[in-house]
C-alpha cells in the first residue's frame, strides 16, 4: 500500500515559515516525496501536525 501524499492542492510556500501553506511540508520534502521510501513518507506525515499554526 502506498503512502498517500498530504498535498491539498494549495501550493504556496510561506516566506516566514518556509512551509507550504496547504500541506505544511518544506520544499525539500515536497521535492523528495516521489522518490522517498514509505518509511520516510510516514516520518514526514508524522511531523506535519506539529507544524500547524
Amino acid at each position: 500500500m502506498t503512502v498517500p501524499s498530504p498535498c491539498t492542492k494549495v501550493c504556496e510556500i510561506a516566506p516566514r515559515s518556509r512551509l507550504c501553506r496547504g500541506c505544511r511540508r518544506t520544499i525539500d520534502e515536497i521535492m523528495a516525496w516521489p522518490s522517498a521510501s514509505d518509511e520516510e513518507k510516514r516520518r514526514i506525515l508524522a511531523a506535519l501536525p506539529a507544524r500547524r499554526p
